[in-house]
């Protein structure tokens, strides 16, 4: 009976003084200047932007809630120019008018610009004639106008041309259409060319009419651009001073950007910080609230059309 041999077993030799050994596999460490570091400069730098941006803002509305007539000595806590003095804003009848004006402005601009501008985005999205390119530069020249031209032109053209117009209200709103139209096309045709037409024409093989492709599948995939736009151009409106200037007819139709620039100019109160703290928190909550209502109303719309379209 014969065994077979086994062989010896084999022993690794010691490795070499100056030949590199096998790394244990780990997290390796990232080297300085490689591009999947994490961005701290640019992180830095963003956070600066914050705090320098809010800062301000912060301190303002903190004012709003100061004891004396100071707006840059902090002398106590107190609510008195937000209701109780006299020059308060809750007593002071200019300012709760000029914070409806702002409101009314801003609203009756979104209702009108927002739908024009869409359909002018699309409009031009699918023009593809040569007049197309003409057609662009006029609609975007109000983002490019300085503002204060705009308002000395919209001025004139209300008061020489359009006498038909009154100053006050309705030409505030018809200027604030005609500046705030461009930021409603930029988003909304932005937002129709990262979609491009692959959606569209799906929906249309699959037997929809253009009609129906744009109401049950655009639209709904357009609803972020329109949002944004929407409130862009209420934070502009808001904002105006300007063109509201030009076109308003008297105390009657002063906006709160008016308000503030003729209070300052005389004896400014921390009421004034609490109306600008009072817009801001007004946009603070209309906007997400209006952003859930008609994000769960319109998918809701959007889906039961859908539904009822793909059983008929």
């Amino acid at each position: 009976m014969t065994l077979a041999a086994t062989p010896p077993p084999v022993v690794a030799a010691p490795a070499e003084s100056g030949t590199p050994t096998a790394r244990r596999p780990g997290r390796r460490r990232p080297q300085p200047g490689q591009p999947w570091n994490k961005p701290r400069v640019l992180a830095g730098i963003t956070w600066l932007y914050v705090a320098w941006s809010l800062v301000p803002v912060l301190i303002a509305m903190a004012f709003s809630f100061n004891r004396g007539r100071s707006r840059s000595s902090w002398q106590g806590f107190s609510i008195r120019w937000w209701w109780t003095d006299g020059g308060s804003l809750r007593r002071d009848p200019a300012l709760l008018l000029a914070v409806r004006n702002s409101l009314i402005l801003g609203l009756v601009t979104i209702v009108i610009v927002v739908p024009l501008g869409m359909a002018l985005a699309i409009g031009l999205t699918r023009w593809r004639r040569r007049a197309a390119g003409g057609a662009n530069v006029i609609a975007l020249l109000p983002l490019v106008t300085p503002e204060i031209v705009m308002g000395a032109a919209l001025f004139i053209v209300f008061k020489e041309l359009y006498t038909g117009i009154p100053l006050g209200r309705p030409a505030q709103i018809l200027g604030h259409v005609t500046f705030t139209l461009s930021f409603v096309v930029v988003i909304v045709r932005g937002r129709l060319i990262a979609i491009g037409p692959v959606y569209e024409e799906a929906a249309r093989d699959l037997g929809a009419n253009a009609r129906q492709a744009l109401r049950l599948v655009i639209l709904p995939l357009l609803w972020p651009a329109v949002f944004a736009s929407a409130v862009i151009v209420f934070a502009t409106s808001l904002d105006d001073f300007v063109i509201a200037s030009f076109l308003s007819s008297g105390a009657g139709t002063e906006t709160v950007p008016i308000r503030i620039y003729g209070s300052a100019r005389g004896g400014a109160t921390p009421a004034l910080n609490a109306v600008a703290t009072l817009m801001l928190l007004i946009t603070l909550v209309l906007v997400p609230t209006v952003y859930t209502i008609f994000e769960e109303g319109i998918s809701g719309l959007f889906r039961k059309k859908a539904e009822a379209h793909v059983e008929a």
